[in-house]
């Protein structure tokens, strides 16, 4: 089908980096797998960041996904916390690009806010949610699964709807100027 997308979504960590899978054709939706890479044991950053390196590697090999949708860093107060993530997410989208799979970034509260309708949901209302619309029967441990399927969801419903999360009270001189080539 020329419309069908595979999307892989990832919830980058450096304890535990989540991963949601989802077929789209045209405006509906599948749910086809997600879990996690559990990387507590392993204490040295740079080792994780391999890990993550492989393993988005072999989850692009065994989904070949056409696009892939990261989380993007959330910018809290511990600054190395940020830094690290900010890593582990790169590692995620250098397997990607390596593999010429195109990426999409995400900030949490649009995540949340496509899925729930609320920027300041919780990880808990997310996963309801998704497990609700997609009709998903197995439970994970870790909400870092549910949440790299959001992003993947999120990047669904951005891609196959043109207007959805552009807002319907910008100015028409903004859209003709977004929407030049439609416009005479």
């Amino acid at each position: 089908m020329d419309d069908e997308k595979i999307i892989l979504g990832i919830d980058p960590g450096t304890r535990i980096l989540g991963w949601g899978v989802v077929r789209s054709f045209g405006n509906s939706v599948d749910f086809l797998d997600m879990g996690v890479v559990d990387m507590h044991s392993e204490t040295d950053h740079y080792i994780k960041l391999g890990i993550i390196f492989r393993e988005v590697s072999a989850l692009i090999n065994r989904f070949n996904p056409t696009d892939l949708s990261i989380e993007a860093p959330f910018y809290g107060k511990n600054v190395k916390s940020m830094f690290l993530l900010g890593r582990a997410q790169g590692a995620a989208i250098t397997a990607a690009l390596a593999l010429g799979i195109p990426v999409s970034e995400y900030a949490p509260r649009k995540i949340k806010m496509s899925i729930t309708g609320r920027g300041a949901a919780s990880k808990e209302q997310v996963a309801n949610l998704l497990y609700n619309i997609l009709k998903i029967e197995q439970s994970v441990n870790y909400f870092d699964a549910t949440d790299a399927l959001a992003v993947a969801y999120c990047h669904f419903l951005e891609t196959s709807n043109p207007y959805f999360g552009k807002g319907f009270n910008e100015s028409w001189k903004s859209f003709v100027k977004r929407n030049s080539s439609r416009v005479k």
